[in-house]
């Protein structure tokens, strides 16, 4: 996996395509994030539920207020602290056409990160496989498992698997922000109540 290979996948994006991308857990499907008929591809090759949002993974934090989401003091902190890494945001959105709220993280993955730049910093991403089935650790799997649906495929070698991203949002309370997990994952509670507010440190768990 080259440049060459990056400039391929990012034309193949901005036409529509679905690329098979590296990730710092497993290999992801990646499309454009500003194209809804290629989302539409992505729930389509891996037999999604469409009720199942797609999260997006970002090149950095910037990349992540450029397209349009709300970093606030709680999620700025966390963002310094374990971005890259295996930390999911749900941002309210606001700015340009977009609203409701959108599930961010950035990959720890050089390479990932890479395309994300050349891409333009935010694309749709989730894992490469059907719906229900194991998760592809190398690109082989990855190519299987979704087929011609796919149009480029970025080969990093195999993927080092391991826990899914803690998944949270931050809410505002009459007693302060407070810190709510939506999914158990790698970034355990009580590293996550380190930054919660002074008035309100505790994390709940979300449904």
């Amino acid at each position: 996996m080259d440049s060459s290979d990056i400039g391929r996948a990012v034309d193949a994006l901005r036409d529509g395509a679905l690329v098979i991308v590296p990730t710092d857990t497993v290999y992801g499907v990646a499309a454009d994030a500003g194209l809804p008929d290629a989302e539409a591809r992505i729930y389509e090759a891996k037999k999604r539920d469409r009720g199942k949002p797609i999260p997006l993974l970002a090149a950095d934090a910037d990349a992540v207020r450029d397209y349009g989401a709300a970093l606030g003091v709680v999620e700025t902190r966390l963002a310094e602290k374990f971005w890259p890494g295996p930390l999911t945001m749900v941002l309210d959105m606001g700015d340009r056409d977009r609203s409701g709220n959108e599930g961010f993280r950035v990959p720890d993955h050089e390479q990932a990160r890479e395309l994300l730049r050349a891409a333009g910093g935010v694309l749709r991403v989730t894992s490469a496989n059907e719906s229900g089935q194991p998760p592809a650790l190398t690109a082989a799997a990855a190519k299987t498992a979704l087929g011609d649906h796919v149009a480029v495929v970025l080969d990093a070698g195999p993927a080092p698997g391991g826990t899914a991203s803690t998944v949270i949002r931050v809410e505002n309370t009459g007693d302060g922000p407070e810190i709510v997990i939506l999914r158990e994952g790698a970034v355990a509670a009580a590293e996550l109540e380190k930054f919660a507010s002074t008035r309100r440190s505790g994390c709940r768990t979300g449904q």
